[in-house]
C-alpha cells in the first residue's frame, strides 16, 4: 500500500542515511522507477529529502531531521502490530493501547502522509468473525498473552471433545493464532506442540515455571502444517450426490470449500435439465446429512447406502411433522 511503503522509505533513510534509488527499490522489492516516485511523494509531503549526485551519491534526509515516533510505552509498542485489528486487539486486552499508538503514529507523520494515512484508515475495516455466529468468549486470552510475553508456563483446565472431556494440563505457550474469528493457542504439553481452542479453556493460572520457546519454532509454518493435517483427518469417506443447477449455485454458502472444489472437479452431467453427479468428501454420515439437508430438494444422496437411508428417514420425519394439523 503506498502510504505504508512511503513510511518504510522514510524509516529506511532515517536508519541508514544515504541510499541510492536502487538500494531503496531492492530493500522494498519494488522497481527503481517506483522508488523514484516514492521519494518524490515524500518531498511533496514536506519531508526534507535531498539527492546527492555523483558516484556514491543517493538520497538522504536533511541533517537533524527525525520522525517523532517517541513516547511509546511497552504495551503501545506491542499494540503497533494490531493497529488495524480493533476486534482482536480488544480480545487481547490492548484496545486502549491501540487507540493511543494510532494517534501517536498519525502525529509523527508529516502533514501530507498524515492525511493519506487517515484517508486509508477511513476506508478499510477488518471484521474477523465469520457470518452466522457470535464471537466466542475468551476470558482467559489476556492471561495467555501474558504467559507468552513473560515466557512462563500456564496451568489450564481444558474442555475437549473426547472423554474425559475436562482435563488439567500444564502448557508452555508458543503462540496465538486467530482463524476466522476463533483464537487458538499453540503450546507444548506432555506430548509436544499441540493446538488448543482458547474458548475451551475453562480456567487458567500463570505458574513460576519458565517456558523457553524453541528458537527455531516457526508459528506460521506450524499452523500451515496443522491445517494440512486437519484436512487429512477431517474427511473419513466420500459420498456420491446429484445436484440441481440451483443446488450447485447455493453450494458455496452451505458447505466447506473442500466440498465445492470436489464438486467442480468431479461433476458429470446427468439428464437434460442441468443436474450433475459428483463425488464429495464427508466427515461422517450424520455430518453429511446435516450439510446436504440445507440444500433441500436441490440435492439427492446416491451413495453410500447409509447416507441415502438416513436422508430418506429424516425427510420422512419432516414430512409427517408437516402433515399434522
Amino acid at each position: 500500500m503506498p502510504a505504508s511503503r512511503l513510511l518504510s522509505v522514510l524509516l529506511l533513510l532515517q536508519a541508514r542515511g544515504r541510499m541510492s534509488a536502487r538500494a531503496i527499490a531492492d530493500e522494498l522489492h519494488v522497481s527503481v522507477r517506483t522508488a523514484y516516485r516514492d521519494v518524490a511523494r515524500l518531498q511533496a509531503a514536506g519531508v526534507p529529502v535531498y539527492a546527492e549526485p555523483g558516484r556514491g551519491g543517493g538520497y538522504q534526509l536533511l541533517d537533524g531531521y527525525r520522525t517523532r515516533l517517541t513516547g511509546m510505552s511497552e504495551g503501545e509498542a506491542r499494540a503497533l502490530f494490531f493497529a488495524g485489528l480493533p476486534g482482536p486487539a480488544a480480545d487481547l486486552g490492548i484496545a486502549a493501547e491501540v487507540i493511543a499508538v494510532r494517534l501517536k503514529l498519525l502525529a509523527a507523520l508529516p502533514a501530507g502522509l498524515r492525511e493519506e494515512a487517515a484517508r486509508i484508515a477511513a476506508v478499510f475495516h477488518l471484521d474477523a468473525p465469520g457470518w452466522y455466529r457470535d464471537p466466542e468468549r475468551t476470558p482467559h486470552l489476556p492471561l495467555l498473552v501474558e504467559a507468552l510475553l513473560t515466557g512462563r508456563a500456564v496451568d489450564v483446565r481444558y474442555r475437549r471433545w473426547r472423554a474425559p472431556q475436562e482435563v488439567d494440563r500444564r502448557l508452555r505457550p508458543y503462540g496465538l493464532v486467530l482463524k476466522s474469528g476463533t483464537w487458538y493457542l499453540v503450546a507444548a504439553g506432555e506430548k509436544g506442540p499441540a493446538t488448543y481452542r482458547v474458548a475451551h479453556v475453562l480456567d487458567a493460572a500463570l505458574t513460576d515455571e519458565l517456558s523457553d520457546r524453541p528458537a527455531d519454532f516457526d508459528l506460521g509454518a506450524y499452523w500451515a502444517s496443522y491445517l494440512d493435517d486437519f484436512r487429512e483427518r477431517r474427511y473419513t469417506g466420500t459420498a456420491t450426490i446429484r445436484l440441481s443447477p440451483q443446488g450447485r449455485r447455493r453450494l458455496p454458502d452451505n458447505v466447506p470449500p473442500d466440498v465445492v472444489r470436489a464438486v467442480d472437479a468431479t461433476a458429470t452431467a446427468v439428464g437434460t435439465e442441468g443436474w450433475v453427479e459428483a463425488v464429495i468428501p464427508i466427515e461422517s454420515t450424520d455430518h453429511a446429512r446435516g450439510e446436504l439437508l440445507r440444500l433441500g430438494a436441490d440435492v439427492e444422496a446416491l451413495a453410500p447406502p447409509e447416507l441415502r437411508r438416513t436422508m430418506a428417514e429424516t425427510v420422512g420425519i419432516l414430512a409427517r411433522a408437516y402433515e399434522r394439523r
